[in-house]
């Protein structure tokens, strides 16, 4: 019987048994995504806006993109859980790491925020209408619009200073950031709190400004994106990929709360007098947290720190103290340095798998503190030169109290290094700090615990180390210049 016959006679057999209906052609398991928009706040000028990915498929979606036009008069200001880029008034938006797979019955989303009041229109997903149904991208459909006018659910600049102002939502943090006063506590509720988070009002000696919650409220940015200016600074269609970030706000405290999963952790620019407490920084891209541009008189505290340098390993370090003078022309702002002077840094737990310096002091900054820390090296990358705990380029550093322990894997030189950039103007980097009462483990295979690069460049104002130092494991010895009793 020839093939054609067989199979005409399968379907009489299957007709005459009534189940010819069942005989059908089998198809790949395949994703089937729609994207939905709502907006979760509004106010006069502008809107929070969602947009929720649904698959309907019989296979998992291992990643999308979503495309759609705002009017003229509208545009992004922030966005979170997504990578967004934009040309003119159409927006192109990719999913972040962690919610590129939709299972099937299972939903993605990501946020956004506005200035101007027109929605979206022409949405696609992956090149096909966000409603689903078509094979060409749709430039007509307009999502229904909504009938609120209300301020979003969180305090504006009225609230008294003093007033404890609770939120439990991204879109709640921003709003409370942006309308913060002197004295006012922002209070975080335990969840996951995705997107970019600027303060830029300032406290006062008198009344700071506090930000707290517990250490399961986690902040986590998944940028950046955008189009960056050439010094960084809060700029609309950008997203620095920061997990919190103070510009231009001194007096604030930072207390309990979670940062990962970002760009870099914690950045205070031109905000003196920044108080980080009792915070965790971890699984961070580059450093965890970065006083710059002259944040002067500021402390971090009793914080635990570690997993750094994800993406860039010779830029993962635990805690930045002012610049590298090659960023002096974005980040000094006193006599040309970033004088980020007089921080201390107390009580820190840093490592294992910081990538690069547990504590990077740089060129330009005077007179800090660095007490009482244990630093954990296992994983330090020794890229970028990053083979130490502590890496002082400052003068006049008090540095006391520390534990520090290496154990492979690891390039570890030796516990703490001094070096000398040369800089103009010319400040005398790298001399006059002290060492005594620290505890160095370098695990058989750092060199010193305390290696001073020059004694010569310091000869006016020359780096001490005392005999209350102590040192096991080491190559070579507890450090290379005379020990002052």
């Amino acid at each position: 019987m020839t093939r054609k016959r067989l199979l005409a006679a399968i379907a009489a057999t299957a007709s005459a048994a009534g189940l010819f209906g069942a005989v059908v052609t089998a198809e790949a398991a395949a994703p089937s995504l729609t994207a939905t928009f709502a907006q979760s706040s509004a106010w006069d000028s502008g809107y929070g806006g969602k947009y929720t990915l649904t698959n309907a498929g019989d296979a998992n979606s291992t990643q999308w993109t979503i495309e759609f036009d705002l009017p003229e008069g509208t545009s992004i200001t922030s966005s979170w859980s997504s990578v967004l880029t934009r040309t003119g008034r159409h927006y192109k938006v990719t999913n972040a790491g962690f919610n590129g797979t939709v299972k099937p019955g299972g939903t993605a989303s990501f946020g956004f925020n506005t200035k101007g009041l027109g929605l979206p229109t022409g949405c696609t997903v992956n090149g096909r209408p966000c409603g689903g149904g078509g094979e060409t991208p749709s430039t007509t459909t307009t999502p229904p619009p909504t009938t609120t006018t209300s301020k979003p659910p969180t305090t504006t600049t009225s609230v008294p200073a003093g007033d404890v102002v609770d939120v439990s939502t991204a879109a709640e943090l921003r709003a409370a950031l942006a309308a913060a006063s002197p004295g006012q506590t922002i209070r975080l509720a335990a969840g996951t709190y995705r997107g970019s988070f600027v303060a830029t009002k300032p406290g006062t000696a008198g009344a700071p400004i506090t930000v707290t919650g517990p250490s399961t409220a986690v902040l986590v940015n998944d940028g950046p994106s955008g189009e960056a200016p050439s010094c960084p600074a809060p700029t609309a269609g950008w997203d620095s990929g920061y997990g919190f970030w103070l510009y231009g706000a001194p007096y604030w405290h930072l207390k309990g709360f979670t940062v990962q999963e970002s760009k870099k952790g914690i950045v205070a620019d031109d905000s003196h007098h920044t108080v980080i407490e009792a915070v965790r920084v971890h699984r961070i891209d580059e450093e965890a947290v970065h006083f710059r541009r002259s944040s002067a008189d500021s402390v971090i505290r009793d914080s635990t720190i570690s997993h750094t340098g994800l993406v860039q390993a010779g830029y993962g370090e635990g805690v930045y103290l002012g610049s590298a003078s090659s960023n002096w022309a974005c980040h000094g702002n006193s006599g040309g340095a970033d004088r980020s002077d007089r921080i201390q840094v107390l009580d820190n737990h840093i490592g294992p798998y910081v990538a690069a310096e547990a504590i990077d002091v740089k060129e330009g900054t005077v007179d800090g503190v660095i007490r009482g820390n244990t630093f954990d090296g296992q994983g330090v990358s020794g890229q970028n030169s990053a083979d130490s705990w502590v890496d002082v380029k400052g003068s006049g550093y008090v540095i006391e109290g520390n534990t520090g322990t290496f154990a492979s894997p690891g390039t570890f030189a030796n516990g703490y290094e001094t070096h000398n950039p040369a800089t103009t103007p010319s400040f005398p980097n790298g001399c006059g700090n002290v060492w005594r009462d620290n505890k160095s483990d370098l695990g058989g295979v750092g060199q010193y615990a305390i290696k001073i690069t020059s004694t010569s460049k310091c000869s006016d104002r020359p780096n001490v180390v005392h005999a209350s130092n102590t040192v096991s494991r080491a190559v070579s010895g507890l450090t290379n210049i005379p020990v002052t009793p």
